[in-house]
């Protein structure tokens, strides 16, 4: 190895690393250092000083941050206020898994005092609720001076737990003269802020304080760290694309760090450019494990999520609310977002959208599977279709493509074959939900043109709607799908259409119009093109029921 070689290798290996798993330590990762979160979580919980601090959550999706700052604010209350308070923090991770069913006899699990007695100075023998609050007493407890506890992963413990322990906390707040619990956190996913509990919270929900995600100020910062450490430059377009497709979520920005400098690094004497992100983004998405995001696929797929999920594919306006389960859900696991949208009539009013284009276009390909499969009763294309006219010489034929999927569709119900059969479907008029196409059409090209073109869905205009996206070569089509609900809205979707073509500088686009009738003659009547600001857009009325 040759000696500027040797040289670069052990500056690699002694400079800092991005990480997204586990707890950031700034000696060891790249970090930003979010001072206003930090005081604002020191603030809270010293409240007044002399009198009493708040009892309140730290919550967050998965791969947020809230160990760190759990673990900052240890450090700056110690710093700040070196002879004023004692600082208690401990995880109840160890309890993961546990099982707690509480009875008249016993309410006070052994698992949980054992995780106190091994946390605790003085290692105490704590084996009821009474004695728990006897640990924060002024007179006979374990301190001298006011304590702030900070208690991670609560989210572990079953939830009758945490109602039986937060409501001893609930006790000490009102008995707060007596006890020296000045100020509490508990720190978790969703649980802690009492959404599932019959009793609720028995906390201020106001106080509670979210681990926001990354701004795109601190996205840069970052990136920037590991090109003055390690002398690579990162194109400024692959930093606005991690932050473009992750929206700051800090454990997505730093993975894909780690694998833009790690494992898909092209050297560290090259550029990380355009082309290197290219081939990440197609592996981040299929062959790179990451726990966030099957995690979080894997509560996509339950029965009331996926329903939903399915519906916001394929609606812009979904309402977004708090009372409504479903959205609590999705949203405190790092789903969905509220997003505030200005109506005609002057009024705003919230919907929902995904967290990142990233989870969205997982979640598109996890459901697509899932929904539709990848196995088929027939063939997608006859043997003998050499789909000639599909791809001529001059451009991309969609709507000639489009054909054969209707073609597909009438062989399978010349099989007696329901594709459709126990798909979701709208509770108002019992039609299939537009996603249903969506994911059906999705699954069909792929199979189709498999070796010719790829096939993916796109997500414009803030990762609302989806459009699929064919790249054949050097010719490009899209297919924007829409299921039919008046015939006056035929024409706000074309001219939709036609804007969302001229932007990308393309000259025609399809809309696949799914329609709950099998009359060829009302297909045939829907099915229409026309010029619309000079780019062709087709019609193709496609009969499901």
């Amino acid at each position: 190895m040759a000696y500027s070689d040797a040289l670069n290798q052990r500056q690699i290996q002694s400079m800092r690393h991005f990480n997204s798993y586990g707890p950031v330590d700034a000696q060891y990762h790249f970090c930003v250092q979010r001072k206003a979160l930090i005081t604002q979580g020191v603030e809270q919980l010293i409240g007044q000083p002399k009198k009493g601090g708040h009892y309140f959550t730290i919550w967050a999706p998965r791969q947020t941050g809230k160990t760190w700052l759990m673990r900052q604010l240890e450090l700056n209350i110690n710093q700040q206020y070196p002879e004023e308070f004692t600082v208690l923090q401990f995880s109840l991770g160890g309890l993961r898994g546990m099982s707690f069913t509480p009875t008249e006899k016993s309410d006070f699990p052994y698992k949980f005092g054992e995780i106190l007695q091994e946390n605790i100075l003085g290692k105490p023998i704590v084996s009821s609720w009474k004695a728990f609050r006897d640990l924060f007493s002024k007179n006979d407890g374990l301190w001298d001076r006011p304590l702030i506890l900070l208690i991670d992963e609560v989210d572990t413990i079953p939830l009758s737990l945490i109602d039986l322990m937060v409501a001893q906390f609930r006790e000490l707040y009102l008995n707060r003269q007596n006890n020296w619990l000045h100020g509490l956190a508990l720190v978790g996913v969703r649980a802690v802020l009492g959404i599932e509990s019959k009793r609720g919270s028995p906390f201020n929900i106001q106080r509670s304080l979210k681990v926001p995600n990354l701004t795109h100020g601190e996205v840069k910062e970052l990136y920037r760290q590991y090109q003055d450490e390690s002398g690579q430059q990162i194109e400024a377009a692959v930093v606005e694309k991690v932050y473009e497709s992750t929206q700051g979520q800090p454990g997505l920005v730093s993975w894909f760090g780690e694998l833009l400098t790690e494992k898909y690094n092209p050297g560290i004497h090259q550029v990380i450019n355009m082309e290197t992100w290219e081939d990440l983004w197609e592996k981040a998405r299929f062959v790179e494990p990451n726990n966030t995001v099957m995690n979080l696929i894997a509560k996509a797929k339950e029965p009331e999520s996926q329903h939903f999920l399915i519906k916001l594919f394929a609606n812009n306006n979904v309402p977004f609310s708090f009372h409504r389960s479903v959205c609590n859900y999705l949203y405190l696991h790092g789903i969905i977002k509220p997003f505030s949208l200005r109506q005609a009539n002057g009024k705003r009013r919230e919907i929902c959208r995904f967290t990142s284009p990233f989870i969205q276009d997982c979640l598109y390909y996890a459901l697509t599977d899932e929904i539709i499969g990848d196995e088929r009763a027939i063939l997608p294309l006859d043997p003998l279709d050499e789909l000639s006219d599909v791809f001529t010489s001059s451009s991309l034929n969609i709507p000639a493509l489009l054909t054969r999927y209707k073609d597909y569709l009438e062989r399978l119900r010349a099989k007696d074959i329901n594709p459709w059969k126990e798909q979701p479907r709208r509770k108002t008029d019992l039609h299939l939900i537009e996603a249903v196409g969506h994911f059906h059409l999705f699954s069909w090209l792929r199979d189709a043109v498999r070796d010719d073109c790829i096939v993916s869905p796109e997500f414009p205009a803030g990762n609302r709607q989806v459009d699929l996206h064919l790249q054949c070569g050097n010719q490009r089509g899209i297919i924007e799908v829409k299921s039919f609900v008046k015939h006056s809205q035929i024409k706000d979707a074309q001219d939709q259409a036609a804007d969302y073509a001229k932007k990308l500088s393309l000259d025609s686009v399809t809309i696949a119009l799914f329609i709950p009738v099998l009359d060829e003659n009302v297909l045939e009547k829907l099915s229409t093109t026309e010029v619309i600001n000079g780019v062709e857009v087709v019609v193709v009325a496609i009969g499901w029921i």
